[in-house]
C-alpha cells in the first residue's frame, strides 16, 4: 500500500469537509474508497479530474508503486 496525499479544491473541498487528507491505497480508487468521505463526495469525485503528480489519471484503478500527492479538481464554470 502506499500513501496518497489528496488536495480538494472547490466543491470536493466543500463536500470532503477538509482541504487536505494523506490515505493509504493499493490505487487511487482504493485510497477514495478508503477515506470514505460519505455519498456528496462521492458524487462530486465522480464528476472530477484528479491529477497525480500534476498529470491526469485516466485508469482510477492502476495499481500505486509509490506515495503520490493528487489533486480532486471538480468541474469549473465561469468566464
Amino acid at each position: 500500500m502506499q500513501r496518497v496525499r489528496f488536495r480538494f479544491w472547490a466543491a470536493a473541498k466543500s463536500a470532503a469537509g477538509t482541504e487536505t487528507l494523506a490515505v493509504d491505497g493499493e490505487t487511487i480508487a482504493d485510497a477514495l474508497a478508503r477515506a470514505d468521505l460519505g455519498p456528496e463526495f462521492d458524487r462530486v469525485a465522480k464528476l472530477s479530474t484528479i491529477l497525480v503528480d500534476g498529470r491526469r489519471v485516466a485508469d482510477l484503478q492502476a495499481p500505486l508503486d509509490r506515495p503520490v500527492d493528487a489533486e480532486v479538481l471538480p468541474p469549473f464554470a465561469g468566464g
